[in-house]
């Protein structure tokens, strides 16, 4: 068979929702035709197949061998893009919109969408992924920032001042204007009431009520 005949079988698999057959016919393809444009198409196609079976390691390692494979093709902008999509999409519940933030669980996977868009962003500034890659960034930029949040409050619950203090620091620096920053400023100066360093607490306060005059904490330290 033509490489654009175990091509079309492969689609009508997918079509069928035989996608374990439809990755197995693309394997053929890429076994058998390994140098062809089908060959390049197939290679996508199975990591976006293995991304609709949630299957996102897999999918991400593919992808990663396609990148590898062919750095500055036509398509490869959108390999970086779905790289992405499938890290970001590997970080999310169920519970999301029910019960939890997914901030509060661990955000590997989220940091790993967030290097994914600004690869995209750096490699391909002009790709048509590259605008939608930079309004993701501005959501998962607030989720790491509260996740950080969230073991800096931690860590000011058991009494650990000063990890929390470095933490807050830590969201300042590298999460500038995300949806915590008033958050950390707030509790990074408690912080500094608590191991008696007054004229910190004050200088951060001061901070706060300039750059937040209407802030009020929204949250319970204890």
């Amino acid at each position: 068979l033509t490489p654009k005949k175990l091509y079309e079988l492969a689609e009508d698999k997918v079509d069928s929702g035989l996608i374990e057959d439809a990755i197995d016919q693309y394997e053929i393809i890429l076994a058998s035709y390994p140098n062809s444009k089908y060959a390049i198409q197939a290679r996508l196609d199975i990591a976006y197949n293995l991304f609709k079976q949630k299957k996102y390691n897999r999918s991400i390692v593919e992808l990663n061998q396609f990148i590898e494979k062919y750095p500055d093709i036509k398509v490869t902008p959108y390999a970086y893009y779905l790289r992405a999509v499938v890290a970001e999409n590997k970080s999310t519940s169920i519970l999301d919109d029910l019960i939890t933030d997914s901030a509060q669980r661990d955000v590997e996977s989220v940091k790993d969408a967030y290097k994914y868009y600004l690869s995209l962003i750096y490699t391909f500034p002009n790709s048509k992924y590259t605008e939608d890659a930079k309004n993701k960034l501005s959501d998962l930029r607030n989720t790491l920032s509260r996740h950080e949040f969230y073991v800096a409050l931690y860590y000011s619950r058991i009494g650990a001042y000063i990890a929390s203090i470095n933490r807050s620091k830590y969201i300042i620096e590298n999460y500038p204007n995300s949806s915590v920053t008033s958050d950390a400023l707030h509790l990074m100066a408690y912080n500094y009431d608590k191991i008696n360093a007054n004229q910190l607490a004050t200088d951060t306060r001061k901070i706060l009520t300039s750059t937040y005059p209407s802030y009020s904490p929204d949250y319970s330290i204890k």
